[in-house]
């Protein structure tokens, strides 16, 4: 019988939670804004704005709250990447991912106590939050107020970079939540990981 771990405090179950209905929201609204212009109008553009807006400030609100219990609880050695090897564990990951999952293979790096994400996870999840995340806030606090942006940025309107930046940004966030959700199907029923996410337990 394999051992059950307590790998999810209740603090992260509820960011996670929390932040993932946001995201929704922020995907929604971004591509009903995206797509005003069309009749493919989803939600009125007034009213998208608005929602996008308070949905970014309520992330980023959440974000700081991330970064605080990261900062001053023990779920931060989760995030501690040790170079050496990592390439040669990552194509371990990678090969269990795109071949050993298929054949009922063990997983190479399963959850432990002191290590909650196998190598892939581990690079994809600090680039994603402490990269591309801050970036999202950054960008779409200076479309929020957009007096903060530079008039021009490598020749073109600082306005119109950061918009692109933004929009490029949500679109990777978005398949990367994507990605997030399929991989979550992989447990050992399509509903464990979810389960884990809810009661804490591994």
């Amino acid at each position: 019988m394999s051992e059950k771990l307590y790998l999810y405090p209740v603090w992260v179950r509820l960011w996670h939670w929390s932040n993932a209905i946001l995201f929704i929201v922020l995907i929604i609204t971004g591509l009903s804004m995206q797509y005003s212009g069309t009749e493919m109008k989803f939600i009125r553009f007034d009213i998208a704005v608005a929602m996008h807006n308070i949905a970014g400030v309520l992330v980023t609100f959440l974000y700081a709250i991330y970064i605080l219990g990261n900062t001053i609880t023990v779920n931060s050695k989760n995030y501690r990447i040790r170079e050496k090897g990592l390439i040669g564990r990552m194509i371990k990951q990678f090969r269990y991912y795109s071949y050993g999952i298929f054949i009922n293979e063990k997983p190479p790096f399963p959850p432990k106590k002191n290590r909650k994400f196998n190598p892939m996870q581990l690079v994809s999840y600090v680039i994603v939050m402490y990269l591309f995340f801050p970036f999202l806030i950054i960008t779409g606090f200076g479309l929020l107020y957009p007096e903060t942006i530079f008039p021009t940025v490598f020749g073109i309107s600082g306005i119109q970079f950061t918009a692109i930046f933004h929009s490029l940004l949500g679109f990777f966030l978005s398949v990367f939540m994507l990605i997030h959700i399929y991989m979550c199907t992989l447990g050992e029923k399509p509903s464990t990981h979810f389960k884990s996410m809810i009661n804490g337990y591994h």
